[in-house]
């Protein structure tokens, strides 16, 4: 149980970075939805969701097959990162240059005319991701998750820094008479234009910090690591797109699919903003998920010539599944008052109902990243492709049939279904190829009473806000003592302190 603890471990330091790194800019919601206009939310949902995309086009698979490569193939690692990031980064000056050269045609196809620099500064950020992924990658497989987390947290405390600045800070020093509007360039009327100017400017600043802790480079690119690196990353990169299609695509599209006058007295694009923050409070499922991610990705790999790995990698499901479905009825339950408080503005409370089909959608994405092992360790990547591509068809298809007709929730049963396949695909073809002895029953029985249980909480009405408050949460209580009834002696071994050996 010693490597068990180790996972849990490690996944609590990163959750430092990124839950609460991610909390700190989650808790911005507050800040776009009280200050910027719902068509500004709009272009920020959309926009992001394109950077979303093209970050998978940029790095293209390379940090998984970096550990891939720098664990289990008899490689100097320290030559896998100097080929990994001399690859990656003449990949970022190609593709970065394109996309900026191709702005102006962006910006008039994705209906933001004379807004060119959008999709130029969008260019460099996505440079800059790119340029940063396999030093963070390299920290992690070096076990050194401090130094991941603090660099992390400081890159978000710095976007948050300028988003302050510019949204609030500057506008209140102009309205006084501090400064005066145009002051170093300063546009009143910008709004998502302040959101990415900030992260470009969070970005480039830590780069020289990030490159000089996970060790500097040197430019090679030798093609006997190369190659084969190439042919395991390819299919993790439609994988990787695929995936995106599933997870964006519903935020990407959905002004645009979305009917003219569906939703009385808002345009599509402000609908579009009012559907995306909703999306962002079930993104407090997914900070779980990344933390986990950052932990356990190494950690499999390395575990993976354990004879005993199946039966590891089969109770870190079970666990992964009883505390998210526990998280998933914690906020959906308390909704009523979490919405109001981070979406700020009237109106964007109508999409709350969405909150808890996302929050399982989230899930079942963090069920298929524990699935999708065997592939990994099989070097089977090929399969990842075809099982995304499923995904990102189902999603495609149902956006465009579901949007028009259910709006908002028709984008997010596009989420929730196509993760539901990928999951049944990835655990069908992985008992075939890598049996792993899952808890499948007891894992679909939680899914299956804790959705229940999070409808259930998220409309229970009992006319009193005090009384409401208790009944809702009692529902955790409920579901708490559940798991503890039928896992109780699992959870014990877990608590159990590791006995000393002389």
């Amino acid at each position: 149980m010693s490597n068990f603890k180790k996972l849990a471990g490690q996944t609590a330091v990163y959750g430092l970075s990124s839950i609460l790194g991610r909390s700190i800019n989650f808790l911005m919601i507050i800040v776009y939805t009280e200050y910027l206009t719902k068509e500004a939310m709009g272009s920020f949902t959309s926009i992001y969701a394109l950077i979303g995309f093209m970050n998978i086009v940029f790095t293209y698979g390379m940090e998984t097959t970096f550990f891939r490569y720098s664990t289990g193939k008899n490689l100097d690692p320290k030559r896998v990162y100097n080929s990994t990031q001399s690859l990656l980064l003449t990949s970022t000056v190609v593709l970065g240059s394109g996309l900026f050269l191709l702005a102006p045609w962006l910006a008039e196809w994705l209906e933001y005319p004379g807004q060119s620099y959008l999709y130029r500064w969008t260019a460099l950020i996505l440079s800059y991701d790119a340029i940063l992924a396999i030093p963070f990658a390299k920290l992690r497989l070096e076990n050194k998750a401090l130094i991941f987390a603090g660099a992390k947290i400081f890159n978000i405390l710095l976007n948050i820094f300028f988003n302050l600045l510019l949204i609030i800070g500057f506008p209140y020093f102009i309205t006084n008479g501090v400064i005066q509007d145009g002051f170093l360039g300063y546009r009143s009327d910008w709004g998502v234009e302040y959101i990415l100017l900030s992260n470009l400017l969070a970005n480039g600043l830590i780069i020289p910090f990030v490159w000089w802790k996970a060790g500097f480079f040197k430019f090679k690119l030798e093609g006997e690591i190369i190659k084969p690196m190439w042919v395991y990353s390819i299919p993790l990169l439609f994988m990787g797109l695929a995936g995106v299609t599933n997870e964006l695509f519903s935020r990407f599209l959905f002004e645009y699919v979305l009917p003219p006058n569906f939703y009385a007295g808002l345009s599509s694009r402000e609908a579009g903003g009012i559907f995306g923050a909703n999306f962002k409070l079930a993104i407090l499922m997914n900070l779980v998920i990344q933390a986990f991610k950052y932990a356990a990705e190494p950690f499999f790999f390395k575990q993976s010539q354990d004879k005993n790995s199946p039966l590891l990698y089969a109770k870190v499901m079970h666990a992964f599944i009883l505390f998210c479905t526990l998280l998933m009825i914690a906020i959906s339950v308390n909704l009523e008052w979490l919405g109001p408080l981070f979406l700020r503005q009237p109106g964007y409370s109508e999409g709350l109902f969405i909150v808890p089909t996302l929050l399982m959608g989230y899930l079942l994405l963090g069920i298929y990243f524990n699935l999708s092992i065997w592939f990994k360790i099989t070097d089977q990547t090929k399969y990842s492709f075809w099982i995304t591509l499923v995904g990102a068809i189902i999603t495609i298809a149902i956006i465009f049939i579901f949007v028009p007709i259910w709006g908002y929730m028709g984008g997010a049963l596009s989420t929730i279904s196509c993760y539901f396949v990928m999951c049944l695909l990835c655990y069908l073809y992985g008992q075939k190829y890598y049996p792993i002895p899952y808890q499948t029953g007891r894992g679909i029985f939680y899914l299956l009473i804790s959705f229940g249980i999070s409808y259930g909480g998220f409309y229970l009405d009992l006319n009193n806000p005090f009384l409401n408050f208790l009944a809702k949460n009692s529902l955790i209580l409920l579901f708490g003592l559940i798991i503890w009834m039928l896992e109780r002696d699992q959870i014990k071994t877990y608590l159990k302190p590791k006995t000393k050996t002389t």
